[in-house]
């Protein structure tokens, strides 16, 4: 006869990339684990991940690639399970994975073969999961927690929160690791949205809705860091790379700088066609630089068109500088509805770096996005979401 209202070793709420890798590390150490979510599949965000192929990790991941009030707080989970540790996992698997560019990992065929990788994990160490079952309420008891969810209580001895941030409501997030802190006293580094579009609004949406669909690989700067990937125009704004990591850096009211022509020397290319092209206009040799719209726009505000043979070298190196440096004003981004990931979160000060418990609250951890750790594009979030439910799962 099934043991009625058991208690376990531990329940982790939230079935994503940190939930389930901190289950199958738990599981396979023969602790009694219980996985709740509220969704009805595990692994949404996964799947949907790299256009269904799953950036599952990068292979030059250091402290350096992630945004936290403490930047170092990240450095002991990552340097214990790294992505070389992760890929062995997807190759012991026999998972086929290829690298694009600055060390981005993908699965040849499907984000599925990650989570089928990690629920066959979470089986082979005896995980029990129930999905839609989303927790309605958590005490603190005197031997762990109590949690009371639409199908039932359950007790534990440990209570790991994973249920990720805000973003991507589409499939299922919500507030609930941030106002579960909240009720045990926890500080929280604001939320907001990161790795997400810009918008623009009046004229500058006029503009660059014109542009839609040009894309170009740029270098972009705010606040003193800068991303050299593409950049999409899109009909709400700018999109791509170099816009979502820039994203993150961002705050409202800023600048950003776009170099639409990084390392090259646009003054001396324009010196040399007015050798040759006497007669041209600059917009004609820049058409052969940047897509024709684009040169149409800058040459309706940000620089002035006329003949090359007008022009004097030191007009030619304006042109240069203004197009090295297009400062643009976004008026939001697109929010949580479109980002990847969700910035701030329960406050580092607050969890051991070692295994991610609560300081003041034995028993309690927090891991993955619901932590103020959140990552660069290119794999480096998934990577956190490994490490840190290692760490939790190896120390439960």
């Amino acid at each position: 006869m099934p043991e009625q209202n058991p208690t376990y070793d531990a329940i982790i709420i939230g079935a994503g990339a940190a939930g389930l890798m901190c289950a199958a590390v738990a599981g396979k150490r023969g602790l009694r684990i219980l996985l709740l979510d509220h969704a009805d599949k595990p692994g949404k965000k996964i799947i949907i991940s790299g256009g269904g192929r799953c950036n599952f990790t990068n292979l030059f991941t250091t402290a350096e690639n992630y945004l936290s009030r403490n930047p170092h707080f990240c450095k002991s989970a990552l340097s214990r399970f790294t992505a070389a540790d992760f890929l062995a996992m997807v190759e012991a698997r026999g998972i086929p994975w290829h690298e694009r560019r600055h060390g981005q990992l993908f699965c040849n065929d499907s984000a599925r073969d990650i989570v089928d990788m990690l629920l066959d994990a979470c089986r082979d160490g005896g995980v029990e999961m129930r999905m839609q079952t989303g927790v309605r309420s958590v005490a603190q008891t005197d031997h762990g927690f109590s949690l009371s969810t639409k199908h039932g209580d359950y007790r534990c001895h440990k209570l790991v929160v994973a249920s990720g941030g805000l973003s991507l409501p589409k499939i299922g997030a919500s507030p609930f690791g941030l106002k579960l802190a909240g009720q045990f006293g926890l500080p929280v580094v604001p939320p907001r949205a990161g790795l997400v579009p810009f918008t623009f609004t009046g004229g500058d949406k006029d503009a660059l809705q014109a542009l839609a669909g040009i894309s170009l690989d740029v270098t972009v700067r705010c606040r003193g860091s800068a991303f050299s990937e593409a950049m999409l125009f899109t009909h709400r704004g700018l999109s791509g790379p170099a816009i979502l990591q820039i994203s993150s850096i961002w705050q409202p009211g800023d600048d950003i700088s776009v170099d639409l022509l990084p390392g090259r020397d646009i003054g001396e290319e324009l010196a040399r066609w007015q050798g040759g092209h006497p007669q041209a206009q600059l917009s004609t040799a820049l058409a052969t630089m940047l897509p024709k719209r684009l040169v149409r726009l800058l040459c309706n505000g940000v620089i002035r068109d006329g003949k090359l043979e007008g022009m004097t070298q030191a007009e030619m190196q304006n042109v240069g500088a203004a197009l090295h440096n297009w400062q643009l004003k976004p008026s939001g981004t697109e929010g949580y509805r479109t980002a990847e990931v969700t910035l701030g979160g329960v406050d580092t000060d607050a969890l051991s770096s070692k295994d991610m418990q609560v300081k003041h609250i034995p028993g309690l951890y927090f891991i993955g996005e619901v932590v103020d750790v959140s990552g660069h594009l290119g794999g480096f979030n998934f990577q956190w979401a490994w490490s840190s439910g290692h760490a939790c799962g190896t120390a439960l």
